[in-house]
C-alpha cells in the first residue's frame, strides 16, 4: 500500500555550509537552504538545519513552534575565522565530516526510527559530501539506513573535483535545481532528480509604494537598473557596466544601483565602469531602516553608478526591485536564478539569461539575453522603454509566474518524490522499527 509521507511519519535534516545568520550567506545557496527549512517546519515537519553558523550566537536554536531545530557547527573554528562560512573551510570540512555523522544518527535519526518515522537527509553542495558518505555508513553500522532517504542536491558544479561521484552516487539520491542543471549534470554521468527552488509565498504581498516613489522621483532617471550578485564573471557584471555606458552615451540619464560582494572580480569590474567614463559612489547606510537608506541613496543620486556596500535586507530589496525599471539578473551561467523570481515577484521587471530560469519566457514575463554582448542588453532595454504596453504585460506575468513557484508548491514535489525513493528502498512506517 502507498504510504503518504507527512510530518506524523517523517522528518527532515538538512546539511548545509550556509544557512540563516549573516556569517553563514555567501550566496543563493544561504538563501534557498534558509527558507526551505522554515517552510518544511511551517508544514509541520519537524527540521534540522546543521550549519556553519555566527560564533556569536546559540549553538542550538529552536524556532517555528518548535519545528525547527538550528544547530551552529564548527564555531569553535569560527570564533578565529570571523569572515564567513567558508573562511578556513577545509578545517571546517574535517570538523564537519568528523562529528556531524555520529550527531544525526543517535540523536536525531535514532529516535525517530524507535517511533517509525522516516528521516529524510538533503545534503546541499560539494563540502558535504564526505559527511554524507560517513553518515551512510554510521546508518549502515547501526542498522538504520532502511530508515532514511539520502538525498544530495548539487546547485551547481563547484568542488565537483573533490567529489567521489560514484560513491555519492551509490549511497544517495542525486538531486538539482532546474532542468539546466539536469542536463549539465549528465556530462558527469549523472541523472539527477529535479527539485526545484522556491519563494516565499510571502514575497508575493504588494510592495509599499511611497518608498517607491520616492527611490523613482527622487532618482529623476530616464534608466533605473538594479544588479544584486556576487561579483563573478558568471553574473555579466560587464555586460550590465558597459549596457548602461551605452545607455549614458545615447544620452540618457542613466542610474546603476549595485550590490556585489567581496570577490576579486569587484576590483575589474569598477576599473571597467571608469573607463568607460561612468561616475561611481560607495553608499555606507544603515539598511535595516529603508527610509534612511533610500535618503543615503539619493544623496548619491549625481552618480552613474551607487555602490551599496552594506547588507540590504529584504524590505529594502522589495523596494529596490519594484521600483527599477529592469533587474539586471542577466547572468551566463545560472543553476535556478532566485534573485530573478523574488524581483518578478514584485512585479519588477527581470532581465535573466538563458540557463536554468526555467521561469523566464522573453517578451512575456521577463527578458531575456542569449549572449554577453552589452549591445543585446542595451537594444532590449531600449525597445520596452518605449513600449509601456510591453513593460506592463511583463510586469502583470511575472507576478503571476512568481505565485506558480512557492515553496508551497516545492514542496509538494519534493514530498512527492520522497514518497517515490521511500517506497522504492521498501519503507514503511509500521517496518521502521524492524531495523
Amino acid at each position: 500500500m502507498a504510504m503518504s509521507i507527512c510530518p506524523a511519519n517523517a522528518q527532515f535534516v538538512l546539511l548545509s555550509f550556509e544557512g540563516p545568520d549573516r556569517y553563514s550567506q555567501a550566496g543563493g545557496l544561504g538563501t534557498r537552504v534558509t527558507e526551505l527549512a522554515q517552510a518544511l517546519a511551517q508544514t509541520g515537519f519537524t527540521t534540522h538545519l546543521i550549519f556553519i553558523g555566527d560564533p556569536h550566537l546559540p549553538a542550538v536554536e529552536t524556532t517555528e513552534d518548535g519545528n525547527l531545530h538550528l544547530y551552529r557547527w564548527c564555531q569553535w573554528i569560527s570564533q578565529s575565522h570571523p569572515t564567513g562560512a567558508y573562511a578556513a573551510e577545509w578545517d571546517k570540512i574535517l570538523d564537519y565530516g568528523n562529528s556531524v555523522p555520529w550527531f544525526v544518527t543517535d540523536r536525531i535519526v535514532r529516535p525517530a526510527a524507535n517511533s517509525g518515522r522516516l528521516t529524510v537527509v538533503m545534503a546541499e553542495e560539494w563540502h558535504t559530501t564526505e559527511t554524507l558518505a560517513r553518515l551512510s555508513d554510521s546508518l549502515h553500522f547501526n542498522g538504520l539506513r532502511q530508515q532514511c532517504v539520502l538525498l544530495w542536491n548539487a546547485n551547481n558544479e563547484f568542488g565537483f573535483g573533490h567529489i567521489n561521484l560514484p560513491r555519492l552516487g551509490y549511497i544517495a539520491t542525486i538531486t538539482t535545481v532546474s532542468r539546466f542543471m539536469k542536463h549539465r549534470l549528465w556530462d558527469w554521468g549523472l541523472n539527477p532528480l529535479v527539485l526545484p527552488n522556491g519563494i516565499p509565498r510571502r514575497l508575493l504581498a504588494d510592495v509599499p509604494q511611497a518608498p517607491v516613489a520616492q527611490l523613482r522621483d527622487g532618482m529623476d532617471a530616464d534608466y533605473l537598473l538594479l544588479k544584486m550578485g556576487r561579483f563573478d564573471p558568471d553574473k555579466r557584471w560587464f555586460q550590465a557596466i558597459e549596457a548602461a555606458a551605452q545607455l549614458k552615451h545615447a544620452g540618457h540619464r542613466v542610474r546603476f544601483l549595485a550590490r556585489g560582494g567581496l570577490e576579486p572580480h569587484g576590483g575589474d569590474v569598477w576599473r571597467r565602469a571608469a573607463e568607460l567614463g561612468l561616475t561611481i559612489q560607495d553608499v555606507f547606510s544603515d539598511n535595516s531602516n529603508v527610509a534612511e537608506a533610500l535618503t543615503a541613496i539619493l544623496a548619491a543620486k549625481d552618480a552613474d553608478v551607487i555602490n551599496l556596500r552594506e547588507f540590504v535586507p529584504e524590505d529594502l530589496q522589495r523596494v529596490l526591485y519594484s521600483a527599477a525599471d529592469a533587474v539586471l539578473a542577466n547572468s551566463g551561467y545560472e543553476p535556478f536564478g532566485l534573485v530573478g523570481l523574488e524581483a518578478m515577484a514584485c512585479g519588477a521587471v527581470v532581465v535573466t539569461g538563458t540557463t536554468g530560469e526555467d521561469y523566464a519566457v522573453q517578451l512575456h514575463n521577463a527578458l531575456s539575453v542569449e549572449t554577453d554582448d552589452p549591445a543585446e542588453l542595451a537594444s532590449y532595454l531600449q525597445f520596452t522603454h518605449t513600449q509601456p504596453d510591453v513593460i506592463r504585460q511583463i510586469k502583470r506575468h511575472a507576478k503571476r509566474t512568481s505565485a506558480l513557484f512557492t515553496w508551497d508548491s516545492a514542496i509538494r514535489d519534493l514530498l512527492s518524490k520522497v514518497e517515490y525513493l521511500a517506497e522504492k528502498q521498501g519503507f514503511s512506517p509500521q517496518s521502521a522499527t524492524d531495523g
